[in-house]
């Protein structure tokens, strides 16, 4: 217990991040989780709340769960450990990395009334099917990559706020002429398609996409095969499952092809798509009267977002795929977003959107009602013909 303690202060006093994400937490909830794929900041922001808000407070403990005392320690004995020596926060990182994390989590929970939880996992993490039902006690946040609106925030120091759907819908107009203001999205735009969806960018734009194809293959090679059982010898089959659709993004997938092409069967590509989905790696457009079934086949397949792009297939795109990938990413981490028959996408099951340039017309959708185009290369959107970037300011 003393050496996580001193590797709690160590870790505390050397944090060097001063941007909070805001995941709108109600830290009063005696049992948080925050689940989202690697790289996107779950640790940092934990130990970011505990300097920020705990301050010199010995009574909260952050721990990795992969720490070699848990081998020998269970976490219902780490927690009556810690309540004895007066603790009331705990920590707990990584959490899908211990076995019986469901089960221990519950008891914790009903033993001990006086010590809050959060705990951060994978967001493979299954929180409503472990072999202890935590859904009644568990209070779930995901967190994704960076908005623009937060990569903004870093790079340009400022404070901006995010707006609802609906209104950037209905004041996109005088929205977009306020930002522009306070900064130039396109100083920011292709930099951050580019690198900056994940924090890490800030360690080096350099060598950022060689890392997020390692966080990549970590997800392929070691959190699917321990978290979904993936037998290690079809690892292979999935790596060559996600060039397929990288080099072909936005992918209308064939799906009796696609098992032919990897040697596996239909269904099984199906699994693999929606593990792929699971690990954030790509993004499944479904139709809006599809099934919610994992076998039910995706109207088109996307990469999770155009950094992922970059990292995977270098230059073999179109702009318009990095458009499209774009906007789905970000209305999608906030809103529903399914394929539309008559454009490119229904969010809400109400509004159509419409991807382009700047040139792009509303000719394809004048005789749908709430029908809009997200142009691109435009600061000022005018009538229905909003500007992509303001979409990144939605959370």
């Amino acid at each position: 217990m003393n050496s996580l303690i001193d590797s709690h202060n160590r870790t505390i006093e050397e944090l060097d991040w001063q941007f909070d994400r805001d995941l709108s937490i109600d830290w009063n909830d005696r049992l948080i989780g925050v689940t989202g794929a690697r790289g996107v900041g779950k640790t940092t922001y934990l130990l970011h709340h505990i300097k920020n808000k705990l301050p010199n407070d010995s009574k909260a403990l952050y721990v990795s769960v992969d720490d070699i005392y848990f081998t020998t320690n269970t976490l219902v004995d780490f927690a009556d450990d810690w309540i004895k020596r007066g603790g009331t926060h705990l920590f707990l990182d990584e959490i899908h990395k211990y076995e019986n994390w469901s089960q221990e989590l519950k008891n914790i929970y009903d033993r001990y009334r006086k010590l809050n939880v959060v705990f951060t996992g994978s967001s493979l993490l299954h929180i409503y099917k472990g072999k202890a039902d935590l859904s009644r006690r568990a209070v779930l946040y995901t967190m994704n990559g960076l908005s623009f609106r937060e990569y903004l925030q870093i790079e340009t120091k400022q404070a901006l706020d995010k707006y609802s759907l609906e209104e950037i819908i209905s004041n996109h107009e005088s929205l977009s002429k306020e930002l522009v203001k306070k900064v130039k999205p396109f100083v920011h735009f292709e930099a951050y398609l580019k690198n900056g969806y994940y924090p890490f960018y800030l360690e080096s734009t350099n060598s950022y996409h060689r890392k997020l194809m390692n966080t990549i293959t970590l997800m392929l090679e070691v959190d699917l095969p321990y978290l979904r059982h993936v037998d290690v010898q079809y690892i292979h089959k999935l790596k060559k499952l996600l060039y397929l659709v990288a080099t072909a993004v936005p992918f209308q997938p064939n799906v009796s092809k696609l098992a032919a092409d990897i040697g596996v069967s239909r269904n099984t590509v199906m699994l693999y798509l929606t593990y792929l989905e699971e690990s954030r790696i790509l993004n499944l457009l479904r139709s809006n009267s599809s099934s919610d079934a994992v076998l039910a086949k995706p109207e088109k397949v996307f990469l999770h977002h155009p950094n992922t792009i970059y990292a995977l297939t270098r230059t073999n795109f179109q702009e318009g795929t990095l458009r499209e990938c774009f906007f789905y990413n970000q209305v999608a981490n906030v809103y529903d977003v399914t394929s539309s028959v008559a454009s490119d996408f229904l969010v809400d099951n109400k509004y159509t959107f419409e991807i382009g340039g700047k040139s792009k017309t509303r000719k394809q959708l004048k005789n749908i009602k709430e029908s809009y185009i997200a142009a691109d290369n435009i600061e000022y959107g005018d009538g229905k013909t909003i500007p992509l970037w303001l979409f990144g300011f939605l959370y």
